[in-house]
């Protein structure tokens, strides 16, 4: 009886700590179903999208494969790229998860890892544990899928107006998380001002008119972190 006292106890908390984030996400999901039906993508497709990933870079990216008519390969080197990330914070995570964590805990936990639970997770003193992770996770991944499905239905029936406004929400979301890391640090700026730079050539430079928007994030993407580490190297820190 006490162990699923303190079960319900850590899940408890983990819905409290995960409150703030499905709050954030309400508003860019629902940006993004209005985004996924604007660029041709059904409803149901966009709220199945948002049910089976939980990320706002590479859904974007990955409908915007869709609407140009990309293929496979493209889809997939696109997403590898933008979400790699995830494959590190994960790595990092684990040095903090209890003895508790088998298998099933960690794939399950690995699909809900975005950068806004990790931050939560890893600043969370002591050991991390199952039911508080699930507890974490539950309400961004319900706001987020719920979030798009407002988005993807009401999107059909506001004012052009409305859903024009709405639909630069996303890339403000991107403008709000860059900035302050650049304004903090050379690097970050380097590597923004390069990939925005990069990402004008090829839309409006006629020789790479041939190049489709999945490509195009690829290589700016890998060109602007390569350039960043070349100029601005991590310096190890002393022993």
């Amino acid at each position: 009886m006490e162990k699923t006292e303190k079960r319900a106890e850590r899940y408890r908390t983990g819905l409290i700590d995960g409150l703030p984030i499905a709050l954030g996400y309400l508003s860019v999901s629902f940006t993004f179903g209005i985004t996924a039906v604007g660029m041709g993508i059904s409803p149901l497709v966009a709220i199945l999208i948002s049910m089976t990933n939980l990320t706002s870079a590479g859904q974007l990216a990955g409908v915007g494969v869709i609407s140009a008519g990309g293929g496979f390969a493209e889809m997939a080197l696109s997403q590898l790229v933008i979400n790699i990330r995830y494959s590190l914070m994960s790595l990092s995570l684990s040095q903090k998860l209890s003895e508790r964590y088998t298998m099933p805990h960690r794939l399950i936990s690995a699909f809900g890892i975005t950068d806004e639970i990790f931050a939560v997770a890893s600043g969370k003193e002591g050991e991390i544990e199952p039911r508080y992770m699930y507890g974490l996770i539950t309400l961004p991944y319900i706001f987020w899928a719920g979030g798009t499905a407002l988005g993807a239905l009401l999107g059909e029936i506001l004012p052009e107006n409305i859903k024009s406004a709405l639909g630069i929400a996303i890339y403000t979301m991107f403008v709000a998380i860059i900035i302050p890391p650049a304004k903090k640090s050379r690097g970050v700026l380097a590597v923004v001002l390069g990939a925005a730079a990069l990402s004008c050539v090829l839309k409006y430079v006629p020789i790479f008119s041939g190049i489709s928007s999945g490509i195009s994030v690829i290589i700016c993407a890998v060109a602007a972190a390569a350039l960043g580490a070349l100029l601005f190297p991590r310096k190890e820190s002393a022993q």
